[in-house]
């Protein structure tokens, strides 16, 4: 049985906590044996209280614990960790595994997603990328990760980082969009709903087409009467010049500009 500790309590704990249990509710060598959570409050409705506590230094001794914390928190907190030579991972897709402790064994357990509190995900689809200082850690991980996920990778500290940028453009900045989106049907008095449909279409199309080849539109086309007419109709400047540098980008096929 491998025993699991999770340090945190926000949405990537959380949802850890969630999939751990779950997988050993379905009787899988996983044994999450304790959470850490500066408030257990926050967690008190994930597992029992007996489960949780508010102390580093009453931290148990467990194969594996996972760091699931702010960025900016994760070197301070491996830095408080009152043990020596275990493995000791965090959750981030941008912060380098030697941002850890060198008191402990290092490695990251970087679950792929965007995750909101008390919205459930399907964890067997979320990617997992996986990095440690050596083999028989990294086996570790990937049996935890192989557990809860059907996609797990090995992806060191470099390869993460270009993922998370990629993920940024793909995730933070495509939902940007929407908003810019239902802003301007606000504006207008259209339901933001009419594009919904839309919206999953695209999604759905990319899952088996290129980018390259799902992209449509008037900057593919080359339409330049309908791009003036929408860069006229564009009120708002910061609205303007996202169209345009997109349109740009889409008409040089993604080269620099």
């Amino acid at each position: 049985m491998t025993k699991v500790i999770i340090i945190g309590s926000g949405n990537v704990a959380q949802h850890l906590i969630v999939a751990f249990q779950h997988s050993q509710n379905m009787g899988t060598e996983i044994d999450l044996i304790q959470v850490f959570s500066r408030r257990k409050e926050s967690v008190s409705h994930l597992l029992d209280l007996n489960k949780i506590t508010d102390n580093l230094e009453t931290l148990e001794e467990a194969d594996l614990y996972i760091i699931a914390v702010s960025d900016d928190a994760i070197a301070a907190v491996s830095s408080e960790l009152p043990f020596k030579n275990r493995l000791v991972v965090h959750t981030s897709g941008s912060i380098s595994l030697n941002n850890l402790d060198e008191d402990n064994r290092k490695g990251v357990f970087y679950p792929l997603q965007t995750f909101t509190k008390n919205k459930e995900v399907d964890f067997k689809i979320i990617p997992i990328c996986l990095e440690s200082e050596n083999a028989t850690d990294y086996q570790l991980l990937e049996k935890v990760a192989k557990i809860i996920s059907d996609k797990v990778f090995a992806i060191n500290s470099e390869q993460r980082k270009a993922l998370h940028v990629a993920a940024v453009f793909v995730n933070n900045f495509t939902n940007h969009l929407y908003q810019i989106g239902n802003e301007i049907c606000q504006e207008n008095k259209v339901p933001f709903e009419i594009l919904k449909p839309l919206i999953a279409e695209t999604a759905e199309k990319i899952m088996v087409l290129s980018p390259e080849e799902a992209q449509t539109g008037p900057a593919k086309r080359n339409d330049s009467s309908t791009i003036e007419a929408h860069e006229a109709f564009i009120t708002d400047q910061n609205h303007l010049k996202i169209y345009k540098t997109l349109t740009q980008s889409i008409q040089h096929n993604g080269k620099k500009l």
